[in-house]
């Protein structure tokens, strides 16, 4: 599989943080898959060093092409594509760099490890049980076992 990494994802891999799933750990683990991060990424840890929200990232920052090769990663560079897919992307999405790396995932064809994209997964296995549920009891704390088993970290 080839997947994106989001920005957060690639931050918690690095720092071994365990806000990062067990499911997103075994993904990137794998050494089957092929991990991706974009040069988005890139812009957004330095942009947060530079405006001193992310001051734990500066060594990240100063070798980032090598960090991510060193770890197994490849980069992707950002396209006329990709910026167009992303300046006219539908929806709720104000943050540029979100922006760009669901932008990047559509037109590569490839799904992102994010810390949102569980919960998107969440939302909708959960809107799957309401409806199963009007036509048989299921209780919302089973929804809620089946993905901490799964290795999701539910909110």
């Amino acid at each position: 599989m080839r997947a994106l990494l989001d920005t957060h994802a690639l931050l918690w891999w690095l720092a071994d943080d365990p806000a990062l799933t067990r499911t997103a750990r075994k993904v990137i683990a794998d050494t089957k898959n092929t991990l991706v991060v974009s040069a988005a990424s890139a812009w957004e840890i330095s942009t947060k060093v530079r405006l001193g929200r992310l001051p734990t990232a500066t060594d990240l920052v100063a070798d980032f092409s090598g960090q991510i090769e060193r770890e197994g990663f490849e980069l992707l560079a950002i396209s006329a594509e990709h910026a167009i897919r992303a300046g006219l992307l539908s929806g709720p999405h104000k943050d540029p760099f979100d922006r760009m790396l669901i932008a990047q995932s559509q037109a590569e064809n490839m799904p992102i490890i994010s810390r949102s994209h569980f919960r998107e997964l969440r939302r909708e296995a959960t809107m799957v049980t309401e409806t199963v549920a009007q036509f048989m009891p299921v209780k919302r704390d089973t929804v809620d076992s089946c993905f901490r088993e799964a290795g999701f970290t539910l909110p």
